[in-house]
């Protein structure tokens, strides 16, 4: 699944232009490895850093103190609390953020602040309605009646359908970009079994395309146009038309014309 998703992010962060990027969490995931903006960042939050800093340098993967100025600067951050100004960044990636969020709600809300207008975000995760997530789900539930389960999956936090998940993006308003599925095989530990699964992964993207274990969502942050309507200086305005004169007969006066001040009505002149 690591690697698969690897593949996705490479390819959809590739030709993303602009100046700051970020990703948050999973420092396994290199997600920014293939993008080219000078300034790009890994958000940890105070329990990964900690798990980080206890691993072996050998374990640490892409993540190690950057040799270069381009490459990629860890930082400690919490994805509800992003130490950046709002509209500064063009590019987050969320790989299984959400997921491992005490409030997916506010981690989403905080990258609508950071992103600038058309900005992107890429957000990975697990489908519940896959072979996967069903799996999880009945671990789950024999650990509720006690009867006991596997997890092998991560416990914390709730698996997000990609429906659900395009309903909050829409609501902060977000344009859905793109969405990849991925990772048919069911879940087995051997690799005899793995490879004798392999051909769902050729056939899953046609046969069953939203059964994948993992979805890769690509979307945009639109704001949209203001047009700002003052007064009409150049013109002056509009101006009222003036009241015409019209001389109208005075039947109490025999012959004698009084002038009055009349506006004409549909170009007929009406005689007193």
């Amino acid at each position: 699944m690591l690697e698969w998703e690897q593949e996705r992010y490479d390819e959809l962060v590739a030709d993303v232009f602009g100046y700051h990027a970020l990703q948050l969490g999973m420092p396994k995931l290199a997600g920014l490895r293939a993008n080219r903006m000078p300034h790009r960042w890994l958000a940890l939050g105070q329990v990964e850093a900690m798990i980080l800093d206890r691993q072996p340098a050998a374990d640490r993967g892409n993540q190690d103190p950057p040799k270069d100025p381009s490459e990629v600067t860890a930082l400690l951050a919490e994805p509800v609390m992003l130490p950046f100004a709002e509209s500064s960044l063009d590019l987050v990636l969320m790989p299984h953020s959400l997921e491992d969020s005490v409030d997916p709600h506010a981690a989403l809300r905080e990258v609508q602040r950071v992103l600038v207008g058309e900005g992107r975000v890429v957000i990975s995760g697990f489908n519940p309605y896959s072979l996967w997530g069903m799996r999880q789900a009945r671990a789950r539930m024999y650990r509720r009646v006690g009867v006991g389960g596997s997890l092998f999956l991560p416990e914390s936090g709730e698996f997000i359908s990609p429906g659900r998940l395009r309903d909050w993006l829409r609501l902060l308003g977000f344009e859905l970009d793109s969405i990849s599925f991925g990772c048919y095989k069911p879940s087995v530990r051997t690799t005899g079994w793995l490879e004798n699964y392999e051909f769902m992964d050729s056939l899953g993207p046609r046969w069953w395309p939203i059964l994948g274990a993992a979805y890769v969502i690509v979307a945009i942050k639109r704001v949209p146009a203001m047009r700002l309507l003052g007064p009409s200086w150049r013109n002056g305005g509009v101006k009222a038309p003036a009241p015409s004169q019209v001389p109208v007969a005075n039947q109490h006066q025999g012959s004698t014309l009084h002038t009055h001040l009349r506006m004409p009505t549909h170009n007929r002149f009406h005689q007193e």
